[in-house]
């Protein structure tokens, strides 16, 4: 019983901390833009992945004859002096480029 109790324990803190984590990242303006009325392109972009210490890159149609590419090139935790861990982006590179094969919504 006491086993049950310590599982259901760690699941209810772990739910309670998941739960903050987005408000968290919402509130630094770390976390993804909202859309405006849901529009734009959901769709996923394809990844292409480098090895560790280069930056992935990223690519898909972003528009009518439009394609844009994007990497990332360091995601890591850092402690502040309070001790919160902040996750830290340096930083994201984006070029569109004129692609005939993308063609418009």
């Amino acid at each position: 019983m006491r086993r049950l109790t310590a599982v259901g324990a760690a699941l209810a803190l772990a739910v309670l901390l998941g739960g903050c984590s987005q408000k968290y990242y919402d509130e630094r303006g770390k976390a993804d833009a909202p859309v405006a009325g849901r529009a734009g392109d959901d769709t996923p972009a394809e990844v292409h992945n480098f090895p560790d210490g280069f930056g992935n890159l990223a690519t898909k149609c972003v528009g009518p004859g439009k394609r844009g590419y994007a990497t990332t090139r360091d995601v890591h935790a850092e402690r502040d002096d309070g001790g919160d861990t902040e996750i830290v982006i340096i930083p994201a590179n984006a070029v569109v480029v004129d692609d005939p094969g993308c063609t418009g919504p």
